[in-house]
């Protein structure tokens, strides 16, 4: 794959329709398509969607409230996994709390998710706590940072 070929945009309703019969099956079945419907129309919260070409291949969200926010989920298409594409959707979201001068930022993660906790501590989030039973049968830890 030749990153020069992958792009970031804000996500908008056009794009989550073009994703939505595979939402489920390429991507992850933690939400379905009408809780991202709503999301995409709450004004707290931004998303981001990553191509390849013209194909959606990831996407990411945050939700903000004054002036801390939470990331909701970063998702990369299952076929394009491992590749690295996570650290552009976080790069993406790290950018936007910056550039709206928040003071932190928090985000859950499935406790057996060992790549994505090596992916957030290596962007400087630390653990500050942990919900048991949070995943069905896994825990979330909690993790946050500050800027």
């Amino acid at each position: 794959m030749n990153l020069n070929n992958v792009t970031i945009s804000n996500m908008n309703l056009d794009d989550l329709y073009s994703i939505k019969d595979t939402l489920e099956v390429d991507f992850d079945d933690f939400w379905n398509f009408n809780v991202f419907e709503s999301e995409l129309q709450n004004p707290n919260s931004t998303y981001f969607v990553l191509r390849y070409e013209t194909e959606i291949i990831g996407f990411a969200g945050i939700l903000t409230v004054l002036d801390e926010a939470e990331i909701t989920n970063i998702v990369i298409k299952k076929c394009y996994r491992n590749l690295g594409l996570s650290r552009i959707l976080l790069n993406a979201l790290l950018d936007f709390a910056s550039s709206h001068k928040l003071t932190k930022i928090h985000l859950e993660v499935n406790s057996i998710n060992s790549i994505a906790i090596h992916l957030y501590e290596s962007f400087g989030f630390a653990q500050v706590g942990l919900r048991p039973n949070y995943y069905k049968n896994q825990s979330a830890i909690l993790m946050s940072k500050f800027f």
